[in-house]
């Protein structure tokens, strides 16, 4: 690892522990040239994951840009950012798991829509509303009466 001070190329680990989630290694290293403490990030390298969108065009799975995502519907409601972020991380996991390289862009909406459901119905009907591309208010209203329906079942 090149330190970001001096550029040498030797250093020492201090500390290492395991991130909350288990995914990755975080490290403390020192540089033995100029001492200056850094961190770095130790993960396991994956093969990407192709998402093929609507169009047919294909674009590498990013968890960022799914995060985006979630955070848009989530604008101005009371979801802390812990509970996106362990949004994403389950979609990234489940996108992971799967046995193809290529998902679609509607399955990872799904994933979305499914998850911001149990946390905030107005997230929820947010980005249905970009996801099923919603034309008129009774499309917005049927998806509405549905969350009420569901709820009055539970």
């Amino acid at each position: 690892m090149k330190c970001m001070s001096c550029g040498c190329t030797e250093s020492k680990v201090v500390d290492s522990r395991l991130n909350e989630d288990g995914t990755s290694i975080r490290r403390r290293r020192e540089c033995t040239q100029c001492g200056k403490r850094f961190t770095t990030y130790e993960t396991i390298e994956t093969t990407p994951v192709m998402v093929v969108k609507k169009s047919g065009y294909r674009q590498i799975f990013s968890k960022d840009k799914l995060r985006q995502g979630i955070v848009k519907a989530c604008e101005k409601r009371p979801v802390p950012m812990a509970e996106i972020d362990k949004l994403a991380d389950e979609i990234e996991r489940k996108v992971a798991n799967q046995l193809d390289q290529e998902i679609t862009s509607s399955q990872i909406g799904q994933y979305v829509m499914d998850g911001l459901k149990k946390i905030d119905d107005v997230a929820y009907v947010r980005f249905a509303a970009v996801y099923r591309e919603f034309k008129d208010i009774d499309s917005w209203l049927s998806e509405i009466n549905e969350i009420v329906r569901q709820r009055n079942d539970d």
